[in-house]
């Protein structure tokens, strides 16, 4: 007797149904389709600062310029001489030697909306198409975790669609579905909060002698394979290592880690998801996304959803203090920026991962140099001048890269575009972004920016 089986059938019968069909980025993502996939050693920590940082009130200052332009914060000096970062970034200043500042990022055109600037952001180009991938999607085509189930994860999805999301997040763009990332956490259930566990993907539903059963009944039921389905047969096979081994499922967790290293990236969301993010780039996932989300502020009633900490309007968006200690003031968001930015450095530094892993922080864009006045002032958005900071990866540290102009308004020098900063990426990563002659013609680039090769030692 034999029976054809769908190809969800076959997935559920092998028992990782669940894992391939309604969790993309799990297993799916790990597998080349097309065959040609390759590992890399090194992995990118992407950190998304959702809704646009003020670059005058961070990393940018203009003392010299007029008190409605240069606001309440003093520069400090810090490890490098002349590089001089806010005053809310104490730790910071003393790890510039292990990061490059770039202070010219800027999106060509008045793309001021949060929806369209993260979708070129994110994709890495300018004028990004509808169904442009992102780079995290990209990257887990090319170079498929071969130590992990998962090649793209995004920590704590950001809310508030359409506003703030880019469309493709959860999509994959144009790559589909098997190339998005696995989300992980939301609001009320990350890493900083009690009882944190695993994605129910990472978690055995059955022993391994019924799931090894199952495997050699999937065998025995179909001996011979197209090519179309030996993809799904890798898929299979790495379904059913996932569930029998522990390693994925101990990078998620955090609680192995000593309490004094936790105590030392904050015990919010932005510190705990960072520490997570250095767990899952040791496991073998190849782009973790970070969203930049600090938690809610104490007492604090506006909320502060995971998608906007950094959209500090002020009163004119009924925020509250840009400059204050709420949930949307920078006074509550850059001392635990401050906190996790710095641990993660420290800790990727000691553990000897700084080199193989690329920390890219950077939002969508930036704020206006004049301040919005008022009880609870605030800036609005500014996609013409913003800064990013790229540490490890082969980064050469304690360096700034561009210039703005005397109020931060314009790039005065070294223009670093979404494509340029994509091309940058993929260089440090050792992908290559450029189009290809291959037996089917001329391949499209990854990136048609050019990658800032001064930054590299």
């Amino acid at each position: 007797m034999s029976k054809t089986f769908s190809r969800r059938q076959m997935l559920q019968l092998g028992g990782v149904g669940a894992l391939s069909m309604g969790l993309p980025g799990t297993v799916t993502a790990s597998v080349p389709l097309s065959g040609s996939g390759k590992p890399n050693g090194k992995s990118c920590i992407f950190i998304l600062l959702c809704g646009g940082p003020s670059h005058l009130d961070t990393w940018d200052l203009k003392p010299e310029a007029p008190l409605e332009i240069r606001g309440p914060y003093k520069p400090i000096a810090s490890a490098v001489p002349g590089m001089q970062i806010s005053e809310l970034h104490p730790k910071l200043s003393k790890l510039t030697s292990d990061f490059c500042l770039i202070r010219s990022m800027t999106h060509p055109g008045n793309i001021s909306n949060h929806f369209d600037a993260m979708h070129n952001s994110l994709s890495g180009q300018s004028d990004a198409p509808a169904d442009a991938p992102y780079m995290g999607s990209v990257l887990s085509k090319l170079r498929p975790s071969e130590r992990n189930a998962a090649s793209y994860v995004w920590l704590i999805k950001c809310i508030g669609d359409p506003v703030f999301c880019a469309p493709n997040i959860g999509t994959g763009g144009s790559l589909g579905a098997p190339f998005a990332p696995l989300f992980v956490g939301t609001a009320a259930d990350n890493p900083s909060l009690p009882g944190f566990k695993a994605p129910e993907a990472f978690l055995a539903s059955e022993t391994p002698i019924r799931m090894h059963g199952r495997q050699n009944l999937l065998g025995n039921l179909c001996p011979t394979l197209s090519d179309g389905q030996r993809d799904w047969q890798e898929l299979q096979r790495r379904g059913f290592e996932l569930s029998n081994s522990d390693g994925p499922r101990k990078a998620f967790e955090v609680e192995r880690e000593d309490p004094r290293l936790r105590d030392r990236y904050g015990r919010h969301p932005l510190g705990q998801n960072l520490l997570l993010a250095r767990r899952l780039v040791e496991s073998g996932v190849g782009f973790v996304t970070v969203n930049g989300w600090t938690g809610t502020a104490p007492g604090d009633k506006l909320g502060g959803p995971p998608s906007s900490s950094w959209d500090m309007h002020g009163s004119n968006m009924g925020m509250g203090n840009a400059f204050g200690t709420g949930s949307y003031g920078m006074g509550f968001c850059l001392p635990r920026l401050d906190e996790a930015l710095s641990a993660l450095l420290t800790d990727l530094k000691d553990r000897g991962l700084l080199e193989s892993t690329l920390v890219v922080v950077a939002g969508e864009f930036g704020r206006t140099p004049k301040i919005i006045p008022g009880e609870n002032p605030g800036r609005q958005h500014w996609p013409h001048c913003y800064p990013a900071i790229l540490a490890g990866g082969g980064v050469k540290g304690g360096m700034v890269y561009g210039e703005s102009d005397k109020i931060g308004a314009y790039v005065k020098d070294k223009p670093v575009r979404p494509q340029d900063l994509s091309a940058t990426i993929y260089h440090a990563l050792g992908v290559p972004y450029e189009p290809r002659v291959t037996k089917q013609g001329l391949t499209k680039p990854l990136s048609t920016g050019t990658p800032l090769l001064d930054i590299f030692g």
